[in-house]
Formats: structure tokens, C-alpha cells, sequence
């Protein structure tokens, strides 16, 4: 027991200081929308393929641009959806952008 909870500790505590360190909703949105958003031929392209809201993807792009001071945390299931059209998995997503 004493030992789940060193490690329980210790994992919360990068957690928290990574939120810190890092903007992870921000760094998922631009890298979204760096790699693979502006390469695609319409912003209306992209959702349609990725089965996601076009205003899904204005919201992807404001963030990455910082065009806005709205937050957004985009749900898994959005993440997958766009994970899963471009034949990763969500491990190898986070493991892409270094989380």
C-alpha cells in the first residue's frame, strides 16, 4: 500500500507539474492543425473526412494560432475520431506530440 501510494504521489505530481509547464490542449490543437489541418485542401475537407464539426476544426485552428482566449478541451472521442482517420492510435498521437 505504501508503495501504491508513493507512486500514485509521485505520478500526480508530474501531472500537475507538467499542466504547468505545458498547455496540452494547446499543444494538441497545434499540432492538429500544423501537421495536418493546413495540409488539407478545405477546413470543410478535413471535418467531413475526420467526422468532426467544421466549427471543431475553426476552434482547432484559433487555438494554434492563438487567435482566441477561449479555452477548449477537446473530448477523446474528437481526438480519436481524427486519430483513428489517420490510422494512428491515441498512444501513438501523445507519443508524437511528447507527452
Amino acid at each position: 500500500m505504501r508503495i501504491v501510494m508513493r507512486i500514485f504521489f509521485i505520478s500526480f505530481q508530474l501531472l500537475c507539474f507538467m499542466d504547468l509547464e505545458v498547455d496540452i490542449g494547446k499543444l494538441v490543437c497545434e499540432y492538429i492543425y500544423f501537421n495536418w489541418i493546413i495540409n488539407s485542401k478545405s477546413q470543410r475537407e478535413f471535418a467531413s473526412f475526420h467526422g468532426i464539426e467544421e466549427s471543431t476544426v475553426r476552434r482547432i485552428k484559433n487555438i494554434a494560432l492563438g487567435s482566441t482566449n477561449v479555452e477548449y478541451n477537446m473530448t477523446l472521442k474528437t481526438l480519436g475520431r481524427i486519430c483513428q482517420k489517420r490510422g494512428i492510435t491515441l498512444s501513438d498521437f501523445f507519443n508524437e506530440i511528447g507527452i
